[in-house]
Formats: structure tokens, C-alpha cells, sequence
């Protein structure tokens, strides 16, 4: 029910359902106020084009990279990796079934990696939260199968970040693990990592997939799906860190 109202709620307010809204509202409300319908028309057009800029969305995403990455050969002591799910791709013919989203394989192939300079135990947690198979699952079975790397735990009821925490947290402080590498995308962390020293863990944030700070160029004055999406993923976890200090557990 967490993850259904959570992504109800995101739906509705983030781009471009919220803005699609807005001009609708726009253009019913210009027969009695023409000002303020075409205000709202104008309003939503030139903040979808705003928001599709490359230069907007790279830096809406920046502010959400709190955690610095982790400096190869220099990796912190820890008890244990936890890899957190970013979604699945279900009916993969070339699969023979179910399989990872790009997000997850972006966070699994980090996790390999420290595995190897570590050989620490790994965790995988993602849960079902549109049916199908268990994430953490098909990240472990993708680990073995795709980078040689044996997973300890799966943690496969989970469908939120909260839930990520809480349930590792049921499988690994019992087994004395309690100081972890946490990996997911460096624009999560700022969700995640408060998420999981809640539940009771040691957090050494190991982030992937951040945005560097290369100069800008034309191109990125230039609107495009990728700039909305980036925007769209800054507000979406904007929108999560507002819920969890409202008491929500998205």
C-alpha cells in the first residue's frame, strides 16, 4: 500500500503528468478568466521546457549528491555490502523471462566490483512491487550468472526504501553486520542513507553513477527526454525526502 500511494502520488506531481494538468486547468478555466487560463497554459509550457533543459536537470540532480564516491584501493572496513533494487523488466524474451532495468544493473555492476576488492558478504533487497519475480533475486541469480559473484542474502519483500532498510535490517544485525557499504545511485543516497541508519545500520555510503562536473555546452541548453528525465528523478526523490519527514515510508 506504501509503494501504490507513493507512486500515485508521484504521478500526479511530478513532470509531465502535473504540468499536462496545469494546462488542462489552463485552458477550462480561459472562458471565465482568459488572464489567468492563459497564465497557466504559458506557465506549464515554458516550466516543461525549463525542466527538459540538460543544464537544469544535471543540476536539480547534483543537489542530491551528498555522498562523495569512494576512492578505489581505499574502501572503508565494513561487515557487509547491501545493494538496493532500482526495478525490473519483466517478459524478456532474450532473457527467457524476467530481468534487471538499467538502474539495477548500474548498482549491481558497482557491487560486483567492491565484492571483488572486499569479499565481503552481499545482500541484495528489492521486492516484487509490480508482480513478477523478487528484484533481489534477479540481482543475485545477474551477479553469479554475469559477473561471477556469489550473493549471501536476499531480501525480496521489500517494494520501498524504507522497506529496503527495515527488512535487511531483520536479515543482517541479528548476524552481527551491522557496519555496511550501501550502494545505489549517488542522486538515492540522500534518501537512503538516513533511511537505513534508522533501522539500526552503520553507513558507509558507496554511491554510483554520479553526475561529474564537466563544463556545460550548447547541447545542454537544448531541451531533450534525457534533461526531463533527470529533473523528473531529482523531484521524484525531492518528493520522497519531503514524504519521509511527513512520516511516510516511500
Amino acid at each position: 500500500m506504501d509503494w501504490l500511494l507513493s507512486a500515485l502520488l508521484g504521478t500526479l506531481l511530478l513532470p509531465p503528468l502535473n504540468l499536462t494538468l496545469l494546462a488542462l486547468a489552463g485552458w477550462l478555466l480561459q472562458r471565465l478568466y482568459p488572464k489567468a487560463g492563459k497564465l497557466m497554459i504559458t506557465t506549464s509550457l515554458l516550466l516543461l521546457l525549463l525542466l527538459s533543459l540538460p543544464l537544469v536537470g544535471n543540476t536539480l540532480l547534483r543537489t542530491l549528491q551528498t555522498y562523495p564516491a569512494l576512492t578505489p584501493g581505499h574502501i572503508p572496513a565494513a561487515d557487509a555490502i547491501v545493494v538496493l533494487g532500482g526495478g525490473a523488466h519483466f517478459g524478456a524474451d532474450e532473457y527467457g523471462g524476467d530481468t534487471l532495468k538499467y538502474f539495477t544493473l548500474e548498482r549491481i555492476r558497482y557491487a560486483a566490483r567492491l565484492q571483488r576488492a572486499t569479499h565481503l558478504p552481499l545482500l541484495t533487497t528489492g521486492g516484487r512491487p509490480e508482480k513478477g519475480s523478487a528484484e533481489a533475486q534477479l540481482m543475485a541469480e545477474a551477479l553469479q550468472q554475469d559477473f561471477n559473484v556469489p550473493t549471501t542474502w536476499q531480501e525480496g519483500n521489500s517494494n520501498t526504501t524504507a522497506q529496503n532498510a527495515t527488512l535487511s535490517a531483520r536479515i543482517l544485525l541479528p548476524a552481527g553486520k551491522r557496519r555496511i557499504l550501501l550502494v545505489t545511485h549517488a542522486w538515492h543516497m540522500a534518501r537512503a542513507v538516513p533511511t537505513f541508519r534508522k533501522a539500526g545500520f552503520e553507513v558507509i555510503p558507496a554511491p554510483t553513477m554520479g553526475l561529474s562536473n564537466k563544463p556545460h555546452n550548447v547541447f545542454d541548453l537544448i531541451p531533450s527526454v534525457a534533461g526531463l528525465l533527470r529533473s523528473y528523478y531529482a523531484m521524484h526523490e525531492w518528493l520522497g525526502l519531503a514524504w519521509y519527514k511527513l512520516g511516510g515510508k516511500a
